[in-house]
């Protein structure tokens, strides 16, 4: 879905943003959307190497037996 957005439809974006938020809060909002992707990233991360060491772990266990 947003991979058919294109740049003339990215510029628009932005100054859409631009007039809503006004200059000075644009920045703080970009900020707080990196740190919330950021910590996605990481949730994500986390999640994806426990459900790694649990198959592990079981694939141990069978080959144990």
């Amino acid at each position: 879905m947003l991979s058919n957005i294109g740049f003339p439809g990215l510029i628009l974006i932005l100054v859409l943003a631009l007039i809503l938020f006004g200059p000075k809060k644009l920045p703080e909002i970009g900020r707080a959307f990196g740190d919330t992707l950021r910590e996605f990233k990481k949730s994500t991360r986390g999640l994806t190497s426990d459900v790694m060491e649990e198959l592990e772990e079981d694939i141990k266990k069978k080959t144990a037996k």
